[in-house]
C-alpha cells in the first residue's frame, strides 16, 4: 500500500459514507429500520441479496478453488438459479401475502408461536456465528495484515463502518450503499480478469494452458472433490435454505415495493451469480496459467493483483474486499436486529410498541449483536492448527436439512403439523449437527472412506428428517391447523415472465457448453 493507494481507500470511505447519509436522510420519522417502508426497487434488490452473498473469503476461496480445480466450484454459484427462482415464484409471493417482517414470524403463522420462538433464536444464533462471527474473523485477517492491529481492533473498526449504516439508515441505508459497492467490487473484478487474459494472449491461449478438465461443471462421481450426484442432491438442500428460508438473505426481498419488484430484484440477483464464476473463479484459473508453480492455492488472488496491477489499483483491490465485508456485515447486522426485535421483544415483552420505540431497541440490539459479534471473532482468532472458516463451510450442510424440510412440508403439505416442526427444529437440529460432528471431527471423513460425500450426507440426513416429519403428522390427529394467508396477486407481469425464461436459457446454455 503506497500513498494513491491509501488515496483511493480514503476517497473509497468517502463516498460510502456520503451514500449512507444520503440514503439515511431520506428515512422518514418513525420508518421502521427493518423494511425500509417497502420501497426497496429490483436494482436495490438484486445487488443486496448478492452483496450479502459475497465476502473477502469467498473471493479468495473462489481464486484457490479455481487454481486448483477450475470451474467446478461455479456449480455452488450458477446451480443457485433454481432456489432463488423459487423464492421468486413460490415463498416471496407467500412471505409479502402474509405481510411478515421475518421468517419465524411467517413460520409462526403456519405452525403457532412454539415454532416461531424456536426459529427466532435459532436464527438469531445463526447470524451471530456464521454471518458475523466468522465474516468479521475472515475480514479481520486482512485488515491485520494491512494495519498491523490486533483482531479486536480490525473487527471493531469493520462493525463500526456497517453498524454505522444499520442504526442509522436501516435497510433503506444498507441496500443503496450496496449498490455502489458491488458496482465497485464488479468493476475491480472485471478488470483483474481481463488484464489476466491479455498478459495470456488471449482466450484461446488460457483455454490451452490448463487442463482440459478446468472447463467442466460435472465431474465424474468418483471424484473425491466435486462429484456430480452429490452436487445434484445435495446442493438443493443448502440451496432452500439459503436463498429461501435465511433472513438475511430474504429481507432485501421482505422490503420489496410489490411482487413484482421482488420479482425483478431476485432475477437480478441470478444474473448476478453468473458472474461469480468469471469475476471470482476464473483469477483463479488465469493464476494457474501464469503462475504455475504457486505453492499455496490461497494465495493466488493476491499474486494476482501484486503482480498485474499497479501502484493505485492494489488500494482499489483492498477497498473492494473492504466493501463486500461491509456488505455482508451490515445485512446480517439488519437482519438481527428485525428477527430479535419484532420476534421477541415486540411480541412477548412490548405488544403495543411504538415506532419509534421499535426504532430505539433494533438500534439497541445491533449494538449488543456487534459487541457479542467481537468477543467471538477475537475468540475464533485464538484458536491456532484450525482453518475455522472452510470447516464452518462444510458445516453449512449439516445445519441446512431440519430448516429445508421445515419450510418445504410446511408450504407444500397442508397435513404438516407443529408437533412435526418442533420435532424437526429441535431434534432434528440435534441429529443433523451430531452427524456433522462425526462426520468433521470424531471419525473423520479424511481418516474414515465409509462416508459419503458431505453433500450426499446432507441430501440423506433431508430425507430422515421429512420422512420422520410425515410420519409424525400423519400420527398427530390432536394439533391445531394453522393456515397460511393466502399469497399475493399469482399473476406473472410479461417482464418478469420473459426476464426469468432468458435467464433459464442462458443457465441451460452454459452448463451444455461446459459440459
Amino acid at each position: 500500500m503506497e500513498s494513491l493507494d491509501w488515496g483511493i481507500l480514503a476517497g473509497y470511505f468517502l463516498v460510502l459514507i456520503s451514500i449512507g447519509l444520503w440514503a439515511s436522510s431520506r428515512r422518514k420519522k418513525d420508518e421502521s429500520l427493518f423494511l425500509a417502508n417497502h420501497s426497496l426497487r429490483w436494482h436495490h434488490i438484486g445487488f443486496s441479496m448478492w452483496g450479502t452473498n459475497v465476502g473477502p473469503s469467498m473471493l479468495i476461496a473462489s481464486a484457490s478453488a479455481g487454481f486448483t480445480t477450475g470451474i467446478v466450484s461455479g456449480n455452488y454459484a450458477w446451480y443457485a438459479f433454481i432456489f432463488i427462482a423459487l423464492l421468486a415464484f413460490v415463498f416471496a409471493p407467500r412471505y409479502l401475502g402474509a405481510g411478515v417482517s421475518t421468517l419465524p414470524e411467517f413460520m409462526g403463522l403456519r405452525f403457532g408461536q412454539s415454532t416461531r420462538n424456536i426459529l427466532a433464536w435459532y436464527t438469531i444464533v445463526t447470524i451471530i456465528i456464521s454471518w458475523l462471527a466468522l465474516t468479521l474473523f475472515a475480514g479481520g485477517v486482512l485488515i491485520r495484515q494491512v494495519f498491523d492491529i490486533p483482531m479486536w481492533a480490525s473487527a471493531l473498526i469493520l462493525l463500526f463502518i456497517s453498524a454505522f449504516f444499520t442504526m442509522l439508515g436501516g435497510l433503506r441505508a444498507v441496500a443503496y450503499t450496496n449498490v455502489y459497492q458491488m458496482i465497485l467490487l464488479i468493476l475491480v473484478s472485471a478488470t483483474l480478469t481481463i488484464v489476466g487474459i491479455v498478459k495470456l494472449g488471449g482466450v484461446g491461449t488460457l483455454a490451452s494452458a490448463v487442463p482440459a478438465d478446468y472447463w467442466v461443471l460435472f465431474k465424474p462421481n468418483d471424484d473425491p472433490a466435486f462429484p456430480w450426484l452429490p452436487i445434484i442432491l445435495g446442493y438443493p438442500i443448502m440451496g432452500v435454505w439459503f436463498w429461501c428460508t435465511d433472513q438475511s438473505m430474504v429481507q432485501p426481498v421482505l422490503a420489496a415495493r410489490d411482487i413484482t419488484e421482488g420479482q425483478k430484484g431476485t432475477n437480478f440477483c441470478g444474473w448476478l451469480k453468473i458472474l461469480d464464476v468469471p469475476l471470482y473463479i476464473l483469477p483463479g484459473v488465469i493464476c494457474f496459467a501464469l503462475y504455475p508453480t504457486l505453492k499455496n492455492p490461497d494465495e493466488a488472488y493476491l499474486t494476482m493483483v501484486t503482480n498485474l496491477f499497479p501502484q493505485g489499483m492494489v488500494g482499489l483491490v483492498f477497498a473492494v474486499l473492504t466493501a463486500a465485508l461491509v456488505s455482508t456485515v451490515s445485512s446480517a447486522l439488519n437482519a438481527l436486529s428485525t428477527v430479535f426485535t419484532m420476534d421477541i421483544y415486540v411480541r412477548k415483552f412490548s405488544p403495543e410498541a411504538t415506532p419509534g420505540e421499535i426504532v430505539r431497541v433494533g438500534r439497541i440490539v445491533t449494538l449488543v449483536g456487534s459487541i457479542i459479534a467481537v468477543v467471538l471473532t477475537v475468540a475464533i482468532d485464538s484458536i491456532r492448527g484450525l482453518n475455522l472458516f472452510n470447516v464452518f463451510q462444510s458445516v453449512l450442510g449439516f445445519i441446512a436439512p431440519p430448516m429445508t424440510a421445515v419450510f418445504l412440508l410446511g408450504v407444500f403439505w397442508k397435513r404438516t403439523t407443529t408437533r412435526a416442526a418442533n420435532m424437526a427444529l429441535t431434534i432434528g437440529t440435534i441429529f443433523s449437527i451430531g452427524v456433522g460432528v462425526m462426520y468433521l471431527w470424531v471419525l473423520p471423513a479424511e481418516k474414515y472412506d465409509f462416508w459419503p460425500h458431505f453433500m450426499m450426507l446432507s441430501f440423506l440426513i433431508f430425507v430422515v428428517i421429512a420422512a420422520a416429519m410425515a410420519v409424525v403428522s400423519l400420527a398427530d390427529k390432536s394439533g391445531k391447523e394453522y393456515t397460511i394467508p393466502a399469497p399475493v396477486s399469482s399473476k406473472t407481469s410479461k417482464g418478469v415472465a420473459v426476464a426469468w425464461t432468458l435467464l433459464a436459457i442462458v443457465m441451460v446454455g452454459l452448463y451444455i457448453f461446459f459440459n
